[in-house]
């Protein structure tokens, strides 16, 4: 069994403190573009050579733990996924589907509107498709051509596509997420979305509430005309990602279907010009290509060295230390949550986030009477809002990378992340979906 180990949590930290604090530095100094200073990828070499150094093992061993983590088949998917998603973003645009999407968009859409409808198509489309991934790398072209089209701030008008894609990764009874939670506690996905639903529904009503009020002095541009054929591959995209279609085999074939029109209705778009676009998407990925590898190999190398096991067994003696004077339900619920959250800090996944700490959610959730639906439900909400708003996160690196934008930047206009662990806590502190189900569990039980 693995040692536990807080060492072995350096390396994130390092990382972290290069990454972010470069960034800081160099905006104190009025350096334009600041946190392009010292990239990602660069800043986390130092802390993969401290984490080879901390490991435990052979030379050889610990380089072939970092190896087995960088091609996790996880990694892997989410690697094909940006290469698709660049190519087929970079090929629509050249053939004309932004244009006549943002203006499709805005002919259908009241310009009050735009954000908050924006939101809850993202939304949908998430929950139906089950993935945030795939959905960003669909809405997220549109969504900058939108902006551009209007006086919305870009940051804002990307950051709202992030927030419905995670509404939808956390709501979606297909998401890999709520496959995990459902699956680690035993209960059913049906009984998690109802425990789901009753916190995320008030954290997104507010959400679009507010992107109401942000959007609603927003100047829109009389929309320009458009060939409606020029949007088919956006409109196949979504209908195969609704439809439940891999994510890779529906931006594969948005791919063919956007090269196709391009070469048949731009003028002097031949195939040199379509090989250049499709690798012009991929060297678009190519920053969070290199930085994912890497995070799954540090992860792997963290995981490894009892990192992550340290930090469990740490949340479950602070529940241990603070069970007097508080709720017992609530202390485990607290326990439950900040587990997966840091969890998901660390590995930047919010499903691996789940795996590693779904026994000890379920343990927890024994000793401290909590009950497993509501389990499962706060280690998909805290996983998807921590997920949501990490800098380094998949979402967040595909979104600013498609908007070419700071992911430093673009958190903070995440709204819907941050009012749904808002409302997660809220829900903690006062209880009230707990009683909710206690009162449904009391109705339905004289007919069962």
């Amino acid at each position: 069994m693995t040692k536990a180990s807080p060492l072995a949590l350096l390396p994130l930290f390092l990382f972290l403190g290069l990454f972010v604090g470069s960034g800081l530095w160099y905006q104190s100094q009025g350096v334009e573009m600041a946190f392009y200073q010292i990239s990602a990828p660069v800043a986390i070499l130092p802390a993969i050579a401290l984490a080879v150094l901390l490991a435990r093992g052979s030379l050889n061993h610990r380089i072939e733990t970092f190896i087995h983590g960088a091609g996790d088949h996880t990694i892997v998917t989410m690697l094909l996924i940006y290469l698709l998603a660049g190519a087929f973003a970079s090929v629509a645009k050249a053939a004309g589907g932004v244009d006549a999407a943002v203006n499709l968009g805005l002919s259908a859409i009241p310009p009050t509107l735009v954000l908050p409808g924006l939101f809850v198509i993202t939304a949908f489309i998430a929950t139906a498709m089950g993935t945030s991934m795939g959905t960003v790398a669909a809405i997220t072209p549109i969504a900058v051509g939108m902006a551009n089209a209007t006086d919305l701030p870009l940051l804002l008008t990307v950051g709202t596509i992030v927030g419905g894609a995670m509404f939808g990764d956390n709501l979606s009874i297909i998401s890999d997420t709520t496959i995990a939670a459902t699956r680690t506690q035993g209960v059913e996905m049906r009984d998690k979305f109802r425990m789901n639903f009753r916190i995320a529904l008030p954290a997104a009503l507010v959400t679009v509430s507010g992107l109401y009020f942000l959007g609603s002095s927003a100047v829109v541009e009389a929309p320009g005309d458009f060939e409606p054929l020029r949007v088919l591959p956006y409109l196949v995209v979504l209908c195969l990602a609704v439809s439940g279609v891999n994510v890779l085999l529906t931006l594969f074939t948005g791919l063919l279907l956007a090269g196709a029109i391009g070469l048949t209705l731009q003028p002097d778009y031949g195939l040199a010009a379509l090989s250049r676009d499709v690798y012009a998407g991929y060297t678009g990925m190519q920053e969070i290509l290199i930085l994912s590898l890497l995070i799954g190999g540090l992860g792997a190398m963290m995981q490894a060295g009892g990192g992550l096991a340290w930090l469990a067994t740490a949340i479950d003696k602070l529940n241990h230390s603070r069970r007097r004077g508080a709720s017992a339900t609530r202390i485990g619920e607290l326990g439950i949550s900040t587990a997966v959250a840091a969890t998901n800090v660390c590995t930047a996944n919010n499903t691996v986030a789940i795996l590693l700490t779904g026994s000890l959610a379920k343990d927890i959730a024994q000793r401290y009477g909590v009950d497993p639906r509501r389990s499962a439900s706060l280690l998909d909400i805290f996983s998807c809002a921590v997920q949501g708003l990490l800098p380094y996160g998949a979402q967040v690196l595909l979104a600013s990378s498609l908007a070419k934008v700071s992911p430093l930047a673009l958190i903070g206009n995440i709204y819907y992340c941050w009012l749904l662990g808002i409302a997660a806590l809220i829900s903690i502190a006062i209880g009230l979906p707990r009683e909710t189900l206690r009162q449904a569990d009391t109705a339905s039980s004289p007919a069962d």
